[in-house]
Formats: C-alpha cells, structure tokens, sequence
C-alpha cells in the first residue's frame, strides 16, 4: 500500500512539473478587488461636478460585478441614488412594453456598449458614463406657474436628482430612437450616444435636448 501511494504521488508530482505555463492555473484575483463585468475598475472614477457627487453612485459601497443587484430602490425617497449608477443604465433601457422586465438583456447590451466605448475611446467606460451622465441633464427648465386660467412658464433651477434622471433617460431614448429601424445594433447606438454626450457633441440627443430645454427656460426667466 506504501509503495502504491509513493507511486501516486511521484506520478501527480511528473504531472504538475510537465503541466505547460499556458494551463496553470491563473492566479486568483484578490477579494476586495471589485471590477464591473470583472474587467473595468471603480477605483479612478472621478465625478467632476460637485453638486452630483452625492446621486451619482460609484463609491465603495456601490462596487459590484454585475450592474444587477435586486434592490428595492424605489420604496422610499431619493433611495434610488444609492443605486449603482450603471445599474440605473440598465433599468432605463427596460422601457417600451416589449421590453419590460428583460433585465438580463439589458445587462447584456450596457455590456457591449462599454466594450464598444473602451475599444473607441481607450478609456475606462465607466467614467466616460459618468461624464455623459453628468454632461446630460440640463440645468435649469420651465415649470407652469398660476391659476383660474391663467397660466403662464416660470424659469427654476433643476435639483441634482433630477438632473441625473433626466440625463440617464435622455441617452437611453437617444440610443433608442437611433437604433430603431436602423441596421446599428442597439448596443453600437448606446455606445455612440454616451460617447457623444460625454464629450458634449450635438450629435448627441441627449446634449440637444439639454440645450433646447435651457433655451427655453431662459426666455421664461
């Protein structure tokens, strides 16, 4: 039996040393380091403007691998800023009927956008994100102020929430509306329409949407 095992063991030690480099097993990543689809890391993202720094949610506490965590957001005020910023890209692009609750589909398509984005720009993805989300919402609008008919447009400033709702779901219609009928998939669209609001391009539906809400708010001031 001792001479069975030392046999054994001779034999799986032969096998480890003739084992090539490119089938050794490769090393373990570390556990606090957490990348976004085990690639892009959270660590250099920079929110640049100051007032968005609290709604944009790319802190430690809003590391994850996948942009899918389960969390119920939406059942008390302003918790949906703690969402992982990447997380509400992804429920943004569940709209229209068809694609209601397709949230796999969803993960899969930001997915592609960022690779997209990170072969086109070298840059980390994430933080292009973030500087379109932060270039996206416009900053000032025009509420309807009065009564007993008459109604006229008052200017107002727009709070740092909703100037983050407002970008997400301005590049996410943009992508939309531009991959609709079109032979671009939906995930090239999503790509170039972050890409251009992140560098404030016109190209951008989201930038010219910005503009022209601004516009208008100024000539209610």
């Amino acid at each position: 039996l001792a001479q069975a095992c030392g046999r054994q063991c001779r034999a799986a030690s032969a096998c480890t040393l003739s084992t090539p480099a490119a089938f050794a097993p490769s090393p373990a990543m570390s556990t606090t380091e957490v990348k976004l689809f085990g690639r892009w890391a959270y660590e250099d993202v920079m929110v640049s403007d100051l007032s968005l720094t609290d709604y944009i949610a790319v802190d430690k506490n809003a590391y994850t691998f996948l942009p899918h965590t389960q969390g119920r957001y939406q059942k008390r005020a302003f918790r949906k800023a703690l969402c992982p910023i990447v997380e509400r890209l992804c429920c943004s692009m569940m709209m229209h009927g068809r694609n209601n609750g397709k949230k796999l589909m969803a993960v899969r398509i930001v997915k592609h956008a960022f690779e997209i984005i990170h072969l086109l720009t070298d840059k980390n993805p994430i933080q292009v994100y973030v500087d379109a989300v932060k270039n996206g919402g416009p900053r000032e609008d025009s509420t309807r102020v009065g009564s007993a008919g008459v109604v006229r447009r008052q200017a107002v400033d727009v709070s740092p929430l909703r100037r983050v709702n407002q970008a997400i779901y301005l590049i996410c219609t943009g992508a939309r509306n531009s991959a609709f009928r079109n032979i671009k998939s939906i995930a090239e669209c999503l790509a170039d329409e972050i890409m251009n609001a992140a560098k404030e391009s016109s190209n951008s539906y989201a930038i010219k949407k910005k503009d022209e809400i601004e516009r208008v708010a100024k000539a209610n001031r």
